[in-house]
């Protein structure tokens, strides 16, 4: 069983259909929407700032969602996917994004629909994205949104829904 943890009275709220490993940890004021999944070694830390989660959103080993105190919360869209070691700390991701494998997203950056930050990319805070591919330390847009990108990102996160599927 994850590890589930009321703090300063918040308690997480899980949706439907939930997936959560047993070394996931999910602290305090964050609420986790329909059909996630949030994997191993994940830490979603919602002490300082809350959490939102939407739906089919899968939150992949290793990575931490955080915010800072009275400054940030970090809110998620539907049809996400967060890359393994990736850090995303009190920013606004839209729907049908992939944030990639290490990547970090900073504080009161906005990170549109249908974009993908690539693995290892570095997002700055106080950023407002457009649609695209951002990649590189500090991220750079290096194409442009297009369906094509946002179906890649929507398809990621479906491929998860059957994922969690073998764990139930």
């Amino acid at each position: 069983m994850a590890i589930i943890k009321e703090l300063r009275g918040c308690t997480p709220i899980i949706g439907e259909r939930a997936f959560l490993a047993e070394t996931a940890v999910i602290i305090g004021d964050v609420e986790i929407g329909d059909d996630c999944s949030i994997w191993y070694g994940a830490v979603l830390r919602g002490d300082v700032g809350a959490i939102h989660i939407g739906d089919r959103v899968n939150i992949q080993d290793n990575a931490v969602l955080h915010a800072t105190y009275e400054q940030s919360e970090c809110i998620i869209g539907d049809d996400v996917s967060i890359g393994h070691g990736a850090n995303v700390h009190g920013c606004i991701i839209g729907n049908d994004v992939i944030i990639g494998m290490g990547a970090i997203v900073m504080d009161n950056t906005i990170v549109p629909d249908g974009t993908i930050i690539a693995a290892g990319a570095v997002v700055p805070a106080n950023q407002t994205l457009e649609p695209g591919i951002w990649a590189g330390i500090p991220a750079r847009k290096i194409k442009d949104g297009s369906q094509a990108v946002t179906a890649k990102a929507h398809d990621n996160a479906v491929h998860y829904l059957m994922y969690k599927k073998w764990y139930e």
